[in-house]
């Protein structure tokens, strides 16, 4: 069975497709969301609003979510 995680505005991610979760700050990261997004490879959850983690999924898409990193670790702990 799989387990799901909350990336906000209830949108579930499944954990074990989880690579890693990243801030949006550094400049690679901020080059490979551009490059997912040419490639159309970006899932966008944040509802308009600030993008606070970038979630690296195993099957190359890269999903945005409104939620800090921290908070999305966390949950990860948790589950």
């Amino acid at each position: 069975m799989h387990q799901f995680m909350n990336i906000g505005f209830d949108n579930m991610v499944a954990v074990e497709r989880i690579v890693a979760i990243v801030s949006p700050e550094s400049a690679p990261v901020k080059r490979l969301v551009q490059a997912a997004k040419e490639d159309g490879n970006v899932i966008d959850v944040t509802h308009g609003r600030k993008t606070r983690a970038v979630v690296f999924t195993d099957s190359k898409y890269i999903i945005l979510s409104a939620i800090q990193s921290d908070t999305l670790t966390g949950r990860l702990d948790t589950d």
